[in-house]
């Protein structure tokens, strides 16, 4: 019992002649810009991370009110290594610290340095960017203190509150947007050649193979640096108004655009409506004209479908499915290309491409343009 009594003396004893062998230190009120946090707040912060550590005896805002009452300046203005040891020598302290928080664009930057009042020199330094993460300010200031004296840090933590600069994974980098609206025209190729030439008595669109296009294109950035974005375009088209018909197409595309030139090309899927029937074409005039097409819906009786079968097969005819202004409305699919370029006036873009959309026995091959105002690009982390 005796044994064990005097070990618990000298541990108590020991452990406290090693806290009054600590050097001591005071934290000066840093100076703060742009964050909501005073340079009082951030000042106990450094202090209760600093009492954590247990390497030094860390003086108090009370212990340092007699100072403060004598000469006001040293509350807010003592930044520098002079004012600091004068500082110092009047607190008794072997050590004082100060630095800054400051909020820079989207990062906060802490600054730290440590005086050593008897030589007049700067004992330690520190310094880390961080994300904009204010409510995180006190383990920001624990992991610039450790790094500052030396002891062990947590990475996961730092790599959680790190500025994170790397432009390559970023979305937003050198974005310029050419969302606006469309305008171009098209040939018919093909199939809807045909379709367009066909008299609509026959089922056809009896206009000019060549129509107008009006529409809007909106872009999304995913990838982007300064001389390459990789974006998906949405495109959505009326064509052949002027000629009293309405085509209407959505289009998604991939798109890559290539440095400040502007040249681009995209390619993806298309989406359509159109109506069509079952029938086939009279090439050798047995029915009527000659290359007239044969529809379901020109067959009289019960049974329209036994009857285009035998007409079709008494000639080697093929019966398929063609476009038809009078039959059922289905979705259909096709494959569209783009590429172009965007001219640029000031801040004014006007985006010029040429384009094929192909599809079953056909296709629509043409050119557009369209035009935006750049108002402002994208800084790194902002939203679309």
């Amino acid at each position: 019992m005796k044994k064990t009594l005097l070990i618990f003396t000298m541990i108590v004893f020991g452990s406290v002649a090693n806290a009054q062998g600590n050097s001591s230190v005071a934290v000066a009120n840093p100076n703060v810009e742009g964050l909501y946090a005073t340079p009082s707040i951030c000042a106990k912060i450094l202090r209760l991370e600093l009492s954590k550590l247990n390497k030094y005896s860390v003086y108090d805002t009370f212990d340092m009110e007699a100072v403060y009452d004598e000469d006001s300046s040293y509350r807010n203005k003592c930044l520098s290594k002079s004012c600091l040891v004068e500082f110092g020598k009047k607190l008794e302290s072997d050590y004082m610290i100060a630095g800054s928080f400051d909020l820079l664009g989207n990062k906060i930057v802490i600054t730290l340095k440590m005086i050593d009042v008897k030589n007049g020199t700067i004992y330690k330094s520190g310094l880390r960017e961080f994300t904009n993460q204010e409510k995180e300010l006190q383990r920001m200031t624990e992991i610039v203190l450790k790094e500052m004296l030396g002891v062990l840090v947590n990475t996961e933590l730092v790599d959680r509150l790190k500025f994170d600069n790397d432009i390559i994974t970023k979305s937003n980098v050198g974005k310029v947007s050419n969302s606006g609206p469309r305008i171009g025209v098209g040939v018919l190729t093909g199939s809807f050649y045909e379709f367009a030439n066909r008299s609509e008595t026959q089922g056809g669109l009896d206009i000019v193979p060549a129509i107008s296009m009006i529409g809007y294109q909106l872009e999304a950035q995913y990838v982007g640096t300064g001389n390459f974005s990789a974006l998906a375009e949405f495109i959505f088209n009326i064509s052949g108004l002027e000629q009293g018909v309405f085509l209407p197409t959505l289009s998604i595309l991939n798109g890559f655009r290539f440095g400040q030139s502007g040249w681009e090309f995209a390619f993806g899927p298309g989406f359509t409506l159109s109506r069509t029937s079952e029938g086939f074409f009279d090439r050798g005039g047995h029915y009527g004209d000659a290359d007239a097409y044969i529809s379901i819906h020109d067959i009289p009786g019960d049974d329209p479908n036994q009857t285009l079968n035998t007409m079709a097969g008494a000639h080697n005819y093929s019966v398929s499915n063609f476009m038809d202004t009078r039959g059922v409305v289905k979705p259909s699919t096709m494959f569209l290309m783009a590429f172009g370029r965007t001219f640029r006036a000031g801040a004014l873009n006007i985006p010029v491409n040429v384009f094929y959309s192909s599809r079953k026995g056909g296709g629509i091959a043409g050119i557009n343009v369209g035009f935006n105002v750049t108002k402002s690009k994208s800084t790194i982390g902002s939203g679309l």
